[in-house]
């Protein structure tokens, strides 16, 4: 096969940008001895976050294609692009980080963790957060499960005395969750929806393949973390410090923006409806604003920023991932996956995956192996960025450290692994 100059460019440059995300803590440390409010103090701070590598390597990536192939080529490629899901995000973020929609998803969250027998009010809560929250992934998308469960964590845990240890491993634990909690149905999961409608898979099929399995390794996953943890989840949940003037939204303010959520998720292929949505929720929350919080708009936007960036650098490594996927055996393939997830997108993964004729078990190898190895990296699933733009300030002066979120989440991805590779498909509806 022929690989042009662009896929080269493309490729070295998406592996730079892998290597940038790796030192960001050393770019943030370098800001930090130039001059405050310096250009150069900024310049350093902006290469410091971790949302805008990959949409800064694209850039310096279409400047290369605007060179080598002009202008026109360079839109063009553009276009042939799909932002569909940057865009999603961005939109299911702004609305699941709402106070409505955090309150109600508390509510949830808090009545599983009250039924939980035995166990102390924060380890309840604890197991509850990280078993139901990731679990909603699969009916009101894995961003939007990622989101709301990462800010109920925020304020029940990470804004309080907890150990560093504690806070990697309960986001390398979120990450794993949300990303094969969401496998319950075929419409939440991105490396799922990448392949359900060309495979033809249901709601049916992923309960059947994949459902139980996940449930099971989220359990196990969770208790585990919960157990070695046991002595910083003694005691009573932290009350959230409200401000003087906070006003608790109505059951009615609650109800519709769970239906302009529904709207979004319903709509999520369609970008020019779900924005339209967000236009109306917009106006939306400004007459109801006084039982708002402000809307998280930046981080929102950082995070599709961010999507997007690896959706334009994606679309170069075809050359090299598919020869690779078509290779290997159904083993070598889930184990792969698993492994590429971790330094690329495991949605593009399956997408590339979708183009190769594979046969009914590489299919299953290639979507579990990509959704157990989703939670290795903030780039192996497209939330991962909205939980690690939510929690990364509570982190200390060098934030997230990539390879000891990749360390705490090797664990939960082994337990996913064994449970989507060992465990018989049940089927529940024959």
């Amino acid at each position: 096969m022929q690989v042009s100059s662009l896929e080269i460019v493309g490729t070295a440059l998406f592996f730079l940008a892998i290597i940038h995300t790796f030192l960001v803590s050393k770019f943030e440390h370098i800001a930090d001895r130039k001059p405050k409010g310096s250009f150069a103090a900024n310049i350093w701070h902006y290469l410091a976050e971790v949302e805008v590598v990959f949409g800064l390597w694209a850039l310096v990536f279409l400047i290369f294609y605007l060179f080598l192939s002009g202008a026109e080529s360079a839109i063009g490629y553009i276009d042939s692009l799909n932002y569909t899901e940057p865009a999603f995000v961005f939109v299911i973020m702004c609305i699941a980080a709402t106070r409505p929609v955090v309150i109600l998803a508390e509510k949830v969250i808090g009545f599983f963790a009250r039924i939980i027998p035995g166990v102390e009010e924060k380890m309840a809560f604890y197991l509850s957060a990280l078993i139901i929250g990731p679990i909603l992934g699969s009916f009101i998308t894995e961003p939007a499960a990622m989101t709301v469960t990462a800010l109920i964590l925020l304020d029940a845990f990470y804004k309080t005395q907890v150990s560093l240890k504690f806070k990697y491993a309960t986001l390398g634990l979120l990450f794993v969750n949300v990303s094969i909690g969401g496998t319950l149905t075929h419409f939440a999961a991105p490396p799922v929806l990448m392949v359900a409608s060309k495979w033809s898979w249901d709601t049916v099929y992923m309960l059947e393949h994949f459902g139980y399995k996940s449930l099971l390794a989220i359990l196990i996953s969770t208790s585990l973390y919960a157990f070695f943890f046991k002595k910083e989840l003694k005691g009573y949940v932290k009350q959230k410090e409200k401000k003087a003037d906070y006003l608790a939204p109505a059951w009615w303010k609650i109800f519709f923006h769970v239906v302009f959520l529904f709207l979004v998720v319903y709509t999520a292929h369609h970008p020019k409806v779900f924005i339209g949505v967000f236009a109306f929720f917009l106006g939306f929350v400004k007459i109801t604003e006084k039982f708002q919080d402000p809307l998280k708009i930046k981080t929102s936007f950082l995070v599709a920023f961010f999507l997007a960036g690896l959706v334009t650098l994606g679309g170069m490594q075809a050359w090299w991932l598919k020869p690779l996927l078509s290779s290997m055996s159904d083993l070598a393939l889930f184990v792969g996956a698993t492994s590429l997830t971790a330094i690329t997108d495991n949605a593009a993964l399956t997408y590339l995956g979708s183009l190769v004729e594979l046969s009914e078990s590489s299919k299953y190898s290639l979507v579990a192996g990509a959704v157990a190895g989703g939670g290795l990296t903030v780039i192996a699933n497209a939330p991962n960025p909205a939980g690690f733009g939510i929690l990364k300030d509570t982190f200390g002066a060098d934030g997230i450290n990539p390879v000891r979120l990749f360390l705490w989440a090797l664990i939960p991805t082994i337990i996913g692994m064994i449970c989507l590779l060992v465990l018989p498909t049940v089927h529940f509806f024959n």
